[in-house]
């Protein structure tokens, strides 16, 4: 795997701990804004909501852009927004910044996706992947837990100000170990990339990502107060779940990006099934404080299980828009982390309490399965029809072969 590979999971470190860590930010936030809980996580859908808009966007934009330079901007960029988000007076300009913050993070989620697929043969591509969102699984590890701590001992502003530093320290990584990618020969015709999404395959495959991330972060946004207003643990132990958390994610990555290349189908269905037994167990045990901690580190590892999977799926079937497939990953994945929260804060609203969000969540993850046996049909299907279209082929060509015709009368 090249170095330029693990530079890029250093970067989402600092990108997913800033995404992450209002989980266990979410009432210092509130209260410190005078803003209910629910509506304190609408920042995380701000979040989202940057990444969806900001992924293709971005991708067309920096174009013709040297890789590595859009690279340096958008880390700096993010930097920045975490620096306006530490300093912010107001819950509007606090949601103004995550999604300044959001629109760097989905850009260099998309160019750097892009990058890492493009130096790594096709058969290791859900591997390349899978150490991008290590960095993903260590920042929930170490970066999400951290931020908690520092939440609940120096004030919430302080773990933006570490994510920001964080971000120099990534800009560093950027700018002296990534090395220069070339643009390609043929400038990409993004009037013909669009037309993947006519491809019902693309189209499963965005609803699929997108059902599976928002019924787990429907709940894990929320997990803070559930751990504490339900499972009745002391709000010291909230850092110590969300690593466990990420202590799961980084176990699921693993396995997941070892296996995703060879059962990609056998990954998507097997991990969204064990995410839904993990949410119906959270909302019937949620308010067992064993149960909630465990299931915590389960609902990790199911989760991020999936997530290579989930990663290779789609750059395999939106493979012919080498432009719009790293975007349409990102944007995909954040469609859900938009939704999950909004569908979570409805469910809170709605004074259903914070382990119905469990229910919430796994009601989409089940949808999600369905989603993914829909498709698992259609490409065999595809494939049967495309088999018996080539023997045909070769029956006609013996056929002439056996009895050619004689032009000589």
């Amino acid at each position: 795997m090249p170095l330029a590979v693990y530079i890029l999971a250093l970067s989402v470190f600092a990108l997913g701990t800033s995404e992450f860590m209002l989980s266990g930010l979410l009432p210092a936030i509130a209260d410190d804004m005078g803003v209910t809980i629910p509506r304190a996580g609408l920042l995380i859908s701000a979040f989202a909501i940057g990444m969806v808009v900001g992924a293709p966007l971005l991708a067309v934009a920096t174009l013709r852009l040297p890789r590595r330079t859009t690279l340096v901007s958008l880390i700096a960029l993010f930097g920045l927004g975490q620096i306006a988000g530490a300093l912010a007076p107001t819950y509007a300009v606090l949601f103004a910044s995550r999604i300044v913050s959001a629109l760097a993070c989905a850009g260099f989620w998309a160019v750097g996706a892009a990058v890492a697929i493009a130096m790594v043969p096709v058969t290791a591509r859900a591997r390349a992947l899978a150490v991008m969102i290590g960095g993903l699984s260590i920042a929930n590890v170490l970066g999400v837990p951290a931020g908690a701590f520092l939440g609940g001992h120096l004030g919430w502003r302080s773990a933006f100000w570490a994510v920001g530093a964080a971000s120099a320290i990534a800009l560093v990584g950027v700018v002296t170990l990534i090395p220069r990618i070339p643009l390609p020969d043929e400038k990409p015709q993004l009037r013909r990339e669009v037309t993947i999404y006519r491809d019902p395959q693309v189209r499963l495959t965005v609803a699929l990502v997108m059902l599976a991330a928002g019924g787990v972060f429907c709940t894990f946004s929320y997990l803070s107060p559930l751990l504490t207003d339900v499972a009745g643990l002391d709000d010291g132990w909230v850092p110590s779940v969300l690593a466990l958390f990420g202590v799961g994610a980084l176990i699921g990555t693993t396995i997941g990006g070892r296996v995703a290349d060879a059962h990609l189908f056998t990954v998507l269905l097997s991990g969204t099934a064990a995410s839904t037994t993990v949410l119906v167990a959270l909302a019937l045990l949620g308010r067992y404080a064993i149960a909630a901690v465990a299931l915590s580190f389960l609902l990790g590892i199911t989760c991020f299980f999936t997530a290579p999977a989930l990663n290779a799926r789609l750059f395999n079937v939106a493979g012919s828009a080498p432009t719009l497939a790293g975007a349409t990953t990102t944007a995909a994945f954040n469609l859900g982390n938009t939704g999950g929260p909004w569908v979570g804060g409805a469910v809170i609203d709605a004074g259903l309490g914070y382990a119905a969000t469990a229910w919430a969540g796994a009601a989409m993850t089940v949808t999600g399965m369905g989603v993914a046996a829909v498709s698992l049909r259609l490409q065999r299907r595809t494939r049967a029809s495309r088999v018996v279209a080539s023997m045909n082929k070769k029956a006609e060509n013996a056929g002439r072969t056996n009895n050619p015709v004689r032009n000589d009368v």
